[in-house]
C-alpha cells in the first residue's frame, strides 16, 4: 500500500479523496496543517504527498522533503507558483497539478459574484432576515448591453465570456494568444488591454499569475477604468494591488468589486476566525466597505471539481508508485 502524507486537509478533501482511493491501494495520512519547511518532519517516511495553494514549498521545504525520502509532490489546484521549480529539479522531486479541474465551477462563480453584487443579493438577504423589506440601496443595473472586459482567455476566461455573452452584454477580450477563431464565432472581440480598462463596465480577471502579470490592476490601471466600474478576481490575488485598490474604492470611483481570491491568503482564507481579531488590516478594510463582496477562495468548491481533483492526484500517484506514465499535461517542469 502507498502512503500519501495529505497536508492542509480539510472535510471536503478527505470526503472525495477516501471515496476516490477506496480499492486503489492508495491510503492517504491527513494533516490539517500546513506544509512548511519547518514541519518536513511530518512526512512520516511517505515517498508521496499532496498539498494545496498555501503550502510553502520552497527550496528549504523542499530539500527537507527530500532528507525525508519524498520523490513526488501531488497539487490538488492548477496553480504552481507556490513551488520552487528549480529547487525541486535538482532534487529530483517531481511535480504533478491538475490543470483542468471544473472550468465551468469557477467562471459560474464569477458570474455568481458580479449579479450578487450588482443586485445587492447579500445585502438584502441579510436585510430580510432582520424583517427590513425597505428596497433604499439595492438599486443594480441591467447587464443586457453593457460591456464586459475578460482578461485572458483560457478555459475559464471562455466560459466566463459566452455567460455573459448569454445575458447580451457585449465582450471585449485581451490575451497575449488570441483565440480569433472563438471570439468570431461568439461575437467577442480582442483589444489591447488600455481599449478594455477604458471601455469595459465590468472587468473580470482570468489570467495567471506572472512576473508581468503581478499587480496587473495597479493605481495606474484603475484609475484609467470608468466611473462605476465592476471589478471581479477568481484567479490569483496578487494580480491586484490591493493597496491602490483601497485607494480607488475610498474615492469612489468603483461601482463594485468581488474577490475569490486576495493577495495574502495565507493563515486567513480556508479558515474559521469568527472568534478571532482580524490582522490583516487591508483584508479589514476591504470587507468594511459596502460595494466590496469577498468569498474566500470557494470558486472551485463544487461536487463536480473536488471529484475531478480526486481523481486526477489518485491516477497520477497510482501511476507513479506503478511506474506508469503520468496523466498527460499534468507534471510540472522547470522551463528551459
Amino acid at each position: 500500500m502507498m502512503k500519501v502524507a495529505f497536508y492542509d486537509a480539510k472535510p471536503y478533501d478527505q470526503e472525495f479523496f477516501l471515496k476516490t482511493a477506496a480499492d486503489t491501494g492508495i491510503s492517504y495520512v491527513f494533516h490539517h496543517f500546513r506544509l512548511s519547511a519547518a514541519n518536513t518532519a511530518t512526512v512520516g517516511g511517505c515517498r508521496a504527498i499532496c498539498v494545496f495553494v498555501n503550502d510553502q514549498i520552497d527550496g528549504a521545504c523542499l530539500e527537507g522533503l527530500a532528507r525525508e525520502g519524498v520523490e513526488i509532490i501531488a497539487l490538488r489546484c492548477a496553480g504552481f507558483n507556490q513551488v520552487d521549480l528549480k529547487a525541486a529539479a535538482a532534487l529530483g522531486i517531481r511535480i504533478v497539478r491538475v490543470p483542468a479541474y471544473s472550468a465551468h465551477a469557477v467562471a459560474e462563480h464569477a458570474v455568481a459574484l458580479l449579479l450578487t453584487l450588482n443586485r445587492k443579493i447579500h445585502r438584502a438577504y441579510n436585510r430580510v432576515r432582520e424583517h427590513n423589506f425597505s428596497l433604499n440601496g439595492l438599486v443594480g443595473f441591467d447587464l443586457h448591453g453593457r460591456t464586459a472586459g475578460i482578461v485572458g482567455t483560457g478555459k475559464i476566461g471562455r466560459i466566463t465570456a459566452e455567460i455573459l455573452r448569454g445575458f447580451g452584454m457585449d465582450v471585449l477580450a485581451y490575451d497575449l494568444y488570441p483565440d480569433d477563431k472563438w471570439a468570431a464565432a461568439n461575437r467577442i472581440t480582442y483589444c489591447p488591454l488600455a481599449e478594455l480598462f477604458s471601455r469595459s463596465d465590468v472587468i473580470s480577471l482570468h489570467t495567471p499569475l506572472t512576473p508581468e502579470t503581478h499587480h496587473l490592476i495597479n493605481r495606474e490601471a484603475l484609475a484609467s477604468m470608468k466611473d462605476g466600474f465592476y471589478l471581479i478576481n477568481t484567479s490569483r490575488g496578487k494580480l491586484i494591488d490591493t493597496a491602490a485598490l483601497i485607494e480607488s474604492l475610498k474615492s469612489k470611483k468603483p461601482g463594485g468589486i468581488a474577490l475569490d481570491v486576495y493577495e495574502i491568503e495565507e493563515g486567513v482564507f480556508f479558515e474559521d476566525l469568527s472568534h478571532d481579531v482580524l490582522q490583516d488590516d487591508d483584508l479589514a478594510r476591504l470587507v468594511s466597505f459596502p460595494n466590496v463582496l469577498v468569498t474566500s477562495h470557494q470558486g472551485f468548491l463544487t461536487t463536480d471539481a473536488l471529484t475531478e481533483i480526486a481523481r486526477v492526484t489518485t491516477e497520477n500517484l497510482i501511476a507513479f508508485e506503478s511506474g506508469s506514465a503520468l496523466l498527460e499535461g499534468t507534471e510540472v517542469k522547470m522551463a528551459h
